[in-house]
């Protein structure tokens, strides 16, 4: 009765001072700095009762990511100042990706599964994947179209960053024909999937090199007899539990990292750079919600997937991503809380690892936005037949990009140059790409949760009962 008394009263609070902070954001009426600080800390302070009341982790990481903004508001250079302790979660979390990934993918191919249903699940993923990222690319395409949110746009009052530098060209693309740069270029792209050192892609955090050579070796061990392969595959169960286990004592610390991951963002970046590029803020945003709603949930309805039940296993690995802009960070509590869902564990670590090269939703919808915004900023009417050929470039070039901050921009600048879009609008953008990275990186997550449910309802393994086993304590221990 307490905590539902708890709950109303929170709620009110919150919708008043959201309220009351957006009309002053707007100028719509006046109300004093010292008035407005007090409304934020004594919100904060209603945030950290509630938290103490639920006992819970995702509570806190909440909470704490709502500190994290009224820090970066109130005391901008403390809270650049804790940039260390996110880059610190996320340099933590990184460490179990590459030995969970190992450990999982082996134990289920030669402890569990067969040769044949690899295969399967290979083709079955990569044809979702296909499906997902396409739908996302052309959705992005209608909003940008439907908002024009370049239009008009005066790009010199807007705030310029030095952008990340593009790989040098490829020396061997330039002695080729053009006719056949693009062969070379699928050729180099599977050339890149296979690693010649796996310690070295492990440090480098190359997670498809890690899965390819996983699965491999998963199916060299398959192929072993019992008397030698049992001693592998019991350390491999062993590492794959031992790891999960480790993800639960490191996201003890996620509130902390989430937090000052937020409190960095607001306090580089300022809260009035929104003003300046809401539109294109908003149709992204906008944009990723009507993908949620027209590919995701028509998708959970089709398989009778229940929907507040997913929500609630993927609020934690989603609010995780959202606030570090790191679907690394997220990796670990999203592989454990599906397979708490119902998916088998050797369905979890193959299609979640390889779907964070194949399965970007969020961030294939923002490249196609993106890319349609920059020509709408320059003033170029770009027709229907230019903007598939974007559509499609990015269907090919977004299924390499890594899933590690920024790394979306290199395919926007390098798509940009080819299209002869002017490439400094990119610039003017990048002051508020970790705001849109953090929808982005946060669909991303979603995406390759769901796409294990998929892939699971497809392979005739899903677990109906398991998702309502679930409560927010099960969830916590995860």
């Amino acid at each position: 009765m307490f905590k539902t008394k708890l709950g109303i009263f929170t709620s009110i609070f919150i919708t008043l001072a959201i309220i009351i902070t957006l009309l002053y954001e707007f100028d719509i009426f006046s109300v004093s700095p010292d008035l407005m600080i007090g409304l934020r800390w004594s919100t904060a302070l209603v945030f950290i009762v509630n938290a103490f009341i639920r006992k819970n982790l995702t509570t806190w990481i909440i909470v704490c990511m709502i500190l994290g903004v009224f820090v970066g508001i109130d005391f901008p250079n403390a809270a650049m100042a804790l940039q260390p302790l996110s880059k610190g979660f996320i340099k933590l979390v990184k460490t179990i990706v590459a030995p969970i990934i190992f450990a999982t993918l082996v134990y289920g191919i030669a402890g569990h599964s067969d040769l044949k249903q690899v295969g399967r699940m290979a083709w079955k993923s990569m044809l979702y994947f296909f499906c997902a990222t396409s739908c996302a690319i052309f959705i992005g395409l209608a909003v940008i179209n439907i908002t024009q949110a370049g239009v008009g746009i005066d790009m010199q009052n807007m705030p310029q960053e030095e952008l990340p530098t593009p790989k040098a060209p490829d020396p061997a693309l330039q002695t080729l024909p053009e006719n056949v740069q693009g062969i070379y270029k699928f050729a180099h792209f599977i050339y890149d999937l296979f690693p010649e050192n796996i310690v070295k892609s492990m440090y480098e955090n190359q997670v498809l090199q890690v899965v390819v050579f996983s699965v491999l070796f998963g199916i060299g061990l398959a192929m072993v007899e019992e008397k030698k392969r049992k001693p592998m595959v019991d350390f491999t169960e062993s590492l794959s539990e031992v790891m999960f286990k480790f993800t639960n004592i490191i996201m003890y610390f996620a509130p902390i990292g989430v937090g000052a991951a937020m409190a960095y963002t607001v306090g580089h970046l300022g809260v009035d750079i929104l003003k300046n590029l809401f539109m294109l803020l908003g149709s992204l945003y906008m944009a990723l919600v009507f993908f949620i709603l027209l590919v995701f949930v028509p998708i959970m309805l089709f398989l009778k997937i229940p929907i507040k039940k997913f929500i609630a296993a993927v609020k934690e690995p989603v609010s995780i991503a959202f606030a570090t802009t790191s679907s690394d960070a997220a990796l670990p509590k999203a592989m454990s809380a599906m397979e708490k869902f119902g998916v088998p564990r050797k369905i979890v670590s193959f299609v979640i690892p390889t779907g964070y090269s194949f399965n970007l939703d969020g961030t294939s919808l923002y490249l196609s936005l993106a890319s349609i915004f920059v020509a709408q900023a320059a003033g170029m009417n770009l027709d229907i037949g230019q903007q598939l050929a974007i559509a499609f470039t990015l269907m090919i070039t977004s299924k390499g990009v890594a899933a590690v901050p920024r790394a979306s921009l290199i395919v926007l600048i390098a798509t940009a140059e080819q299209f002869g879009l002017p490439v400094f609008i990119i610039a003017a953008i990048l002051g508020i790409d970790e705001l849109m990275d953090m929808a982005r990186t946060s669909v991303n997550v979603i995406g390759n949760c769901l796409a294990t449910v998929v892939i699971a309802k497809w392979e005739g393994e899903f677990d109906d009962e398991a998702p309502y086993r679930l409560t927010d304590e099960t969830l916590d221990e995860v």
